[in-house]
């Protein structure tokens, strides 16, 4: 089959990655998708054995900050298309280490820029450059307003600053060298292969383990979820129908109190593994809250819905009994992913005190 289209996607070993990598691989079988990724702590290739021998699929173990391995790829695959999904993006490891988060999402960025600029020589036609980023760059919501595509950035966070760079660059890349991009900025993700320092992956782990479930501060932040199936449909659809130099808000409709959330996902492992109701929910443990702990996120993803027809396809219920039985019926990947490094981060971050 001729390969109509080469589209180099990074980050595409982690969790969003794979399902986007997993999709574009599965859907288009006349496209070449390359997926590179460092495969740092988050990367794992067990996400993807699936479709690893796929004809139309190839991987590169590369550094998005490598300036000569990225212009390589672009070079030996003819890439037409980049969906940029590598990024550090776990807050709590921003406050820790917020040179890395500089690194990898705002040099990391800029790197890949300057080689799709360099690769495609002002020939635009046909290419675009599709930056995957954050409801965090918003800020904080205090009442009940939306994110809107037009809210005035107010990153919180090492983790959202960084992000709202890397925006920004992808942004001033258009403006000054003409360079066809699209953003789009989504909401919590959450779904199968979710690496386990963030909430519900590491709420399941704990309570199957019987092991204390850190919440943090009184568990009143409030985030919009969105099914990482549903994200990998909308980037699908943004990547294909969206407009040059726009930006489209994806997300679920559908806010939680984080507290609230721990206690629906306790009921509901209560009912998978035969136990009385209200025993998971015993586990619970307020830590600490961290720093700059944003109130309130939530998306109005009006945008994407009135102009591109995309729209979430399943109920966060229904996405998360099918979450909770994919992690239940995958336990050796999660044994995997937790051992060694993965310990002594979560003594640091998530012990009681």
């Amino acid at each position: 089959m001729v390969q109509t289209r080469n589209i180099l996607i990074t980050g595409g070993a982690g969790f969003i990655g794979s399902h986007v990598v997993r999709r574009f691989v599965t859907r288009y079988p006349q496209y070449r998708i390359i997926n590179l990724d460092a495969l740092t702590y988050a990367g794992n290739l067990e996400n993807l054995r699936d479709i690893e021998h796929a004809p139309n699929y190839t991987f590169v173990k590369a550094d998005i900050c490598d300036a000569e391995a990225v212009s390589k790829v672009f070079k030996d695959f003819a890439i037409d298309g980049v969906i940029h999904l590598a990024a550090e993006s776990h807050v709590d490891r921003s406050i820790t280490d917020p040179l890395a988060f500089v690194r990898t999402n705002v040099f990391g960025t800029v790197t890949l820029l300057n080689a799709a600029k360099d690769a495609w020589k002002g020939r635009f036609e046909g290419k675009r450059f599709y930056h995957v980023s954050t409801d965090e760059v918003y800020g904080s919501l205090h009442d009940d307003s939306l994110f809107l595509e037009t809210t005035p950035y107010d990153p919180q966070s090492p983790y959202s600053a960084s992000k709202a760079s890397s925006d920004h660059f992808v942004r001033a890349y258009g403006n000054t060298y003409k360079l066809p991009f699209v953003v789009s900025n989504c909401s919590n993700n959450y779904g199968s292969h979710h690496f386990p320092e963030k909430l519900i992956p590491l709420m399941i782990n704990n309570i199957r383990n019987n092991k204390p479930l850190p919440v943090y501060g009184k568990g009143e932040n409030v985030r919009d979820w969105l099914w990482v199936e549903d994200h990998a449909s909308a980037i699908d659809t943004i990547f294909h129908t969206g407009v040059d130099g726009e930006t489209y808000n994806i997300g679920g409709h559908n806010e939680w109190k984080n507290i609230d959330l721990v206690h629906l996902l306790c009921r509901i492992m209560d009912r998978k593994l035969g136990r009385t109701e209200g025993e998971s929910a015993k586990l619970i443990t307020y830590v600490t809250d961290r720093a700059g702990h944003d109130l309130r996120y939530a998306i109005d993803a009006g945008k994407i819905e009135r102009e591109l027809g995309w729209r979430p396809s399943i109920t966060f219920e229904e996405g998360l009994e099918r979450t909770v039985d994919w992690y239940l019926a995958n336990t050796e990947w999660l044994d995997h992913v937790t051992s060694g490094a993965y310990q002594q981060y979560y003594m640091e971050h998530y012990a009681a005190r």
